[in-house]
């Protein structure tokens, strides 16, 4: 199984128009993240994309760009391109240039996203919200495949035998769709035949089964076999159990406080944060032992074959986050490959 490391680069807003000292600091310390999970052996290093002042990375191509130059094996992916406010070609051309700067390591993960200021930051109409990724999608799916193409859609302008360049160095870039648990978008994965990363950041694991046997089943039916699957969860890993989540929940408390307030959630309660941190919760905060076998447990519900921790930065010091990512490529990589191996 193949593991790796997401995040945002969530950091505190500074509300200034320049000297953005913070969003600098931060931005060194991914690269830093990324260079160790590079050296550490891990298989994927993920950037998302949003468009607030809580989060620095808005252009994960640029940042991508930058690890490519500092790392030599990592895949390098999008956590996600939100693509329904995003111009296909533009999309591709990106990425393409972070594959030829990367030597063949760059990866595509598309989705719609989880918050909304991209659609009016760039002109979309919300009403269009599934249309428009659909859309897109198609058009990037055919750009892939084709150096010269023909395309016409509803929500983007035409283009008639136009080149799409530079190719990239792969015969064709990775293209995978993030979900978050919509039935729909389980289905459109597999009927595409493209891989699926599934977010499981509330909830039980087990609740989202179904989400993955639909999409098995799709991709059955649709003559594209069996297609790689990841798995997306928050995650904080320390030498022992209790400094884990002592470490992370100050974190993670603010963050979900945060945005609940704006999507009407209860507050969050450290009861709570024990309970999703359980066994069979969606949080991997822990010991190397306790995320390594929350792993292998989902891997028996899902058989997938990556799995991302997200990193939540917030109030934690950075050693702390290179000590989660170092402990997830040594120990927790290894009590995983023993299991699986079996």
């Amino acid at each position: 199984m193949e593991l790796g490391i997401s995040t945002f680069g969530e950091v505190v807003p500074e509300g200034v128009a320049g000297r953005a000292l913070q969003s600098h600091k931060r931005m060194q310390e991914l690269l830093a993240e990324a260079r160790l999970a590079d050296e550490v052996g891990l298989d994927v290093f993920a950037v998302g994309e949003h468009h607030r002042p809580d989060f620095i990375v808005s252009a994960p191509e640029v940042v991508l760009g930058a690890i490519a130059a500092v790392t030599q094996k990592i895949h390098l992916s999008s956590s996600v391109v939100v693509l329904s406010s995003a111009d296909p070609v533009r999309v591709f051309q990106n990425f393409s240039t972070v594959d030829l700067l990367s030597g063949g390591r760059a990866e595509i993960l598309v989705g719609r996203g989880s918050f909304i200021e991209s659609f009016p930051l760039f002109g979309f109409d919300l009403d269009h919200y599934d249309e428009l990724f659909i859309e897109k999608l198609d058009m990037l799916m055919r750009i892939n495949q084709q150096e010269v193409i023909t395309w016409k859609g509803e929500y983007r302008p035409a283009i008639r035998q136009q080149g799409v360049y530079p190719r990239p160095y792969q015969a064709s870039l990775p293209i995978w769709i993030g979900v978050g648990g919509t039935p729909a978008s389980a289905v459109r994965a597999g009927s595409l035949g493209l891989p699926m990363a599934l977010a499981i950041l509330g909830g039980k694991p087990t609740q989202y089964a179904p989400f993955v046997k639909m999409y098995r089943e799709a991709s059955k039916e649709a003559g594209h076999g069996v297609l790689p699957l990841a798995i997306n969860s928050q995650m904080h890993i320390a030498e022992d159990s209790r400094t884990a989540a002592n470490d992370f929940y100050p974190s993670y408390e603010y963050l979900m406080n945060r945005v609940g307030r704006d999507r009407g959630w209860s507050p969050m309660t450290r009861e709570q944060f024990e309970y999703l941190r359980s066994p069979e919760g969606p949080l991997l905060v822990g010991s190397p032992e306790e995320v390594a076998q929350k792993i292998i447990y989902e891997h028996r519900l899902f058989g997938q074959t990556r799995f991302m921790g997200q990193i939540i930065k917030g109030d934690l010091a950075h050693e702390k986050i290179l000590r989660s990512i170092e402990l997830l490529g040594t120990s927790v990589r290894s009590i995983v490959e023993k299991e699986l191996g079996k």
